[in-house]
């Protein structure tokens, strides 16, 4: 039975329905999406708790993914790549010339998609500036100070993610919302998301947006995350919203694509690639952890002695499980090896030490719930 009610759902996975509760009851969160699936069978698809104060959370709102939409974005570059357009190697310069300068000519598209680049902290503008200001910023910022590009690594949350959205650009011939939209979100079975919206769609979109909450002590405030300019202006690394169901579509289709499914967005040669560790036992100079990456992902870490890793899967993940967290409130990953997908959010963000305790609760209960676990 598919668990989509919070009765149904505290029934299949009563080990994980106490771990959101738990954390709901403690004020760190009001409402949440969840959507498990193994073997392409739909376990849970479920919200439970409030949008807003007295308005129960569906599941069609629209919840903000953040960086657990980066993902897509990097599907998109790899489809490009594939088409012939430039290649993992090709140095960024060379499909966006004015790039050049400040030590950022050897820096490739595996690079950015490696956290290997060295621009972490551009003051970007986004969302107040139009998009052309954005990437004229970031193509103005130097290399990091002492930073060797593509052996230093560190997570970046944003910068590098608007240079890829222009390579998607120009490659593309379309803005990189709508190349995401087309050729991996729509394809993938995860229609109802998107990177932006158009203004004329925002009056349908507005209704469905959910809220975000922002926890700092005992204090719990709304952001002001849902207004137009945000909505109609995209952000490769961080602006996907969408119901937490299609990011699990997502999932089950680059499972079914790893399976040898040539129907997908990328080949299963390139979604091989992108679930291939190229960041092993690194240091992360953001995170303060050893990451372990692929291509726009993270791969499964050994937490040994690092206590709950960001972004991470739990700890009953094999070694062979990929996805992406986002910035304390969501996740999405797969299991190849237990054919498994998992995708939530919660409405309330609380910083990233607690949130990666409860990344870290959230996601061993799933895999004790379905008998998974050590």
């Amino acid at each position: 039975m598919t668990a989509v009610t919070e009765t149904d759902f505290a029934v299949a996975f009563p080990r994980a329905h106490a771990a959101v509760a738990g954390d709901r009851d403690a004020g760190q969160h009001s409402g949440m999406q969840l959507y498990v699936s193994r073997d392409g069978e739909v376990l849970a698809d479920v919200a439970v708790g409030e949008d807003r104060p007295g308005e129960p959370l569906g599941r069609e709102r629209l919840m903000c993914w953040l960086s657990a939409g980066k993902p897509a974005t990097a599907v998109a570059v790899l489809r490009l790549i594939e088409l012939g357009r430039f290649g993992l190697d090709t140095p960024v310069v060379k499909v966006v010339p004015e790039f050049a300068g400040g030590g950022k000519e050897a820096i490739t598209v595996r690079h950015l998609l490696t956290h290997t680049a060295g621009i972490r902290n551009v003051e970007h503008g986004y969302p107040d500036v139009a998009w052309g200001e954005t990437v004229a910023r970031v193509c103005a910022a130097s290399v990091e100070d002492g930073w060797v590009v593509g052996q230093s690594a560190g997570y970046h949350v944003a910068s590098s993610w608007f240079v890829l959205g222009e390579v998607v650009r120009r490659a593309g011939g379309r803005a990189v919302e709508d190349f995401v939209r087309d050729e991996v979100l729509v394809p993938g079975g995860a229609g109802e998301s998107r990177l932006a919206w158009r203004a004329e769609e925002l009056d349908a979109v507005r209704p469905r947006v959910a809220a975000v909450y922002q926890r700092t002590g005992k204090t719990v405030s709304p952001l002001d995350w849902a207004t137009d300019t945000r909505l109609t202006r995209a952000s490769p690394g961080s602006s996907l919203r969408g119901p937490v169901a299609d990011l699990g579509r997502f999932y089950e289709r680059l499972l079914a694509v790893l399976g040898g499914d040539a129907s997908g967005p990328v080949s299963p040669e390139t979604a091989r690639l992108m679930t291939t560790r190229h960041r092993a036992g690194v240091f992360d100079e953001t995170f303060k952890r050893v990451l372990d990456m692929g291509l726009g992902i993270f791969v499964r870490t050994d937490p040994a002695g690092q206590g709950p890793v960001p972004y991470g899967f739990g700890a009953h993940a094999s070694d062979a499980a990929f996805g992406h967290g986002g910035a304390q409130s969501a996740i999405g990953f797969a299991d190849p090896r237990h054919g498994l997908v998992v995708a939530w959010a919660v409405n309330t963000r609380i910083g990233e030490p607690r949130h990666a305790a409860r990344n870290h609760a959230f996601n061993t209960a799933i895999y004790e719930d379905l008998g998974l676990g050590e």
